[in-house]
């Protein structure tokens, strides 16, 4: 009877205890260690489980996670004697409320809103906002546990958190989006501040929104800080924030190109969703020479061969930001271009792909057909956007994949470099943004590269980015106590 080769994992964690302990008994010692963290993980699973249940996202992070930091933790027994991982996975504080507010026509709605601060070992919380129908409180956890190690990695001194509501500003009016943020507002700002946690936006949560609620925390609060990042720029924002999610996934592609001495330039690449992230990643792209052929949003995704121009990202921005329509209207203003109903990009051929939608949008099939077609190199500018079984794929088949935790991480390190500057009540020029970007952005890779390649899996970002991720925040918590 043949015997199943030992899990991944496992694996991993035999051979970083063989690259870093070499005096050590093998194969006895390295198996006993090795057993005992699996042992420990599956048991901190098992709890979340038990503890979160039908909360399928926010188990996903949290596994994904676990299993990829296993090799730290056989190594370090400082962090299992201090409970370090049960303690990780329990939000430091959960956030739920009642959002109230009158329609156009005065009829009464009620949304549910949510803040979840996980975890301030290393600063305020900071994280989102994310107003969509799908929220949910399995939706907020997760990105809350991805921000920790995101925000980790950009080396700024910021904690992890993650909030939104239930809301769909699609469709509503102005004022009706003012109603609903001021009345958002008027429970959220009561666990919000300058040096205790400042939230951004996210899906949904733009410009107009922040505005609304940054004026109404105003208002309650009686004072003018930097409580929330993505401002306008007349009133306190930074320069490039908008842009800082998009320019930095390809920016962290061309580090990626960099292992294989490779640009940018002359890729064909393929980019889910039609937003913020979407619509910069594709004007970096056009600046740095690559060909951008698809967008997408929740109704379906356009094809044009001939590339996305700067005047058609022009119209797409319109469509998007300003009448706020859907992205088919693309192809009635552009020939040679094409519309799909209800497709995802992931099934055209190209070199380069950018997740920019939302969770999961990348099956383990669509991993499948994006390998076959061609493409080599995946950079995650959305949060957790591909699911176990394409990440396992892209692992396997050796393509340059960048996580979101990593890739994505550009967005929120502009942000902290925005609350810099409203501490200092001092704007930054547009090219030290973008130079402090560009230094993070090249910092996280290196930091997620070296990493992966000292703990046994070169060239596993996965691992890199989870694992330093973790290193920075678990010693901060030992420093601090049982808190």
């Amino acid at each position: 009877m043949s015997r199943e080769p030992p899990p991944a994992t496992f694996r991993v964690a035999m051979r970083a205890w063989l690259h870093r302990a070499p005096g050590l008994s093998f194969p006895r010692e390295a198996k006993r260690l090795a057993k005992n963290s699996m042992a420990l993980i599956q048991e901190v699973l098992e709890t979340v489980k038990k503890r979160n249940p039908n909360e399928p996202e926010f188990l996903q992070a949290v596994t994904e996670v676990l299993e990829s930091i296993r090799p730290v933790i056989d190594r370090n027994k400082k962090y299992r004697d201090a409970k370090i991982l049960e303690r990780l996975v329990e939000p430091e504080r959960m956030i739920q409320f009642r959002v109230p507010w009158i329609d156009d026509k005065g009829q009464i709605q009620v949304n549910r809103g949510f803040r979840v601060q996980m975890n301030s070992a290393l600063g305020p919380y900071k994280g989102g906002l994310r107003f969509h129908p799908t929220v949910s409180a399995s939706i907020i956890k997760f990105l809350a546990f991805e921000q920790v190690f995101k925000n980790s990695l950009t080396g700024l001194p910021m904690g992890g958190g993650k909030g939104g509501a239930d809301f769909d500003p699609k469709g509503k009016s102005d004022t009706e989006v003012m109603r609903f943020c001021q009345s958002f507002m008027t429970e959220l700002f009561r666990h919000v501040g300058p040096h205790t946690d400042v939230p951004a936006g996210d899906i949904g949560v733009g410009g107009r929104e922040i505005g609304y609620l940054f004026g109404q925390y105003k208002r309650l609060a009686n004072e003018f800080t930097g409580v929330l990042t993505g401002k306008r720029l007349n009133w306190g924002g930074s320069l490039m924030r908008p842009e800082a999610t998009g320019y930095g996934a390809v920016y962290f592609a061309q580090e990626m190109l960099k292992t294989r001495n490779e640009t940018i330039e002359g890729k064909i690449c393929t980019v889910s969703g039609a937003g913020n992230a979407a619509q910069f990643t594709v004007e970096k792209l056009i600046e740095c020479g690559a060909k951008p052929i698809t967008m997408s949003d929740s109704s379906g995704l356009i094809y044009d061969k001939n590339g996305i121009t700067e005047e058609k990202l022009g119209f797409v921005k319109s469509v998007k930001n300003v009448r706020r329509g859907r992205i088919a209207e693309y192809t009635k203003k552009f020939r040679g271009s094409k519309y799909v109903a209800g497709q995802r990009p992931w099934g055209i051929k190209c070199d380069c792909a950018f997740p920019c939608a939302t969770q999961n949008e990348i099956t383990g099939e669509d991993a499948r057909k994006l390998i076959e077609n061609g493409c080599y190199l995946v950079s995650e500018a959305a949060n957790m956007p591909s699911v176990p079984a394409a990440v396992d794929l892209f692992i396997e088949k050796k393509i340059l994949f960048g996580p979101g935790k990593a890739a994505n991480a550009g967005g929120v390190a502009t942000s902290g470099l925005e609350m810099s500057q409203n501490s200092m009540r001092l704007p930054w020029p547009r090219e030290e943004v973008d130079s402090r970007l560009r230094h993070i952005m090249s910092t996280i890779f290196k930091n997620a590269w070296e990493t992966a390649a000292d703990y046994g899996e070169p060239g596993n970002l996965v691992v890199g980015a989870n694992i330093a991720g973790f290193v920075k925040v678990a010693d901060a918590m030992l420093d601090q106590g049982v808190v």
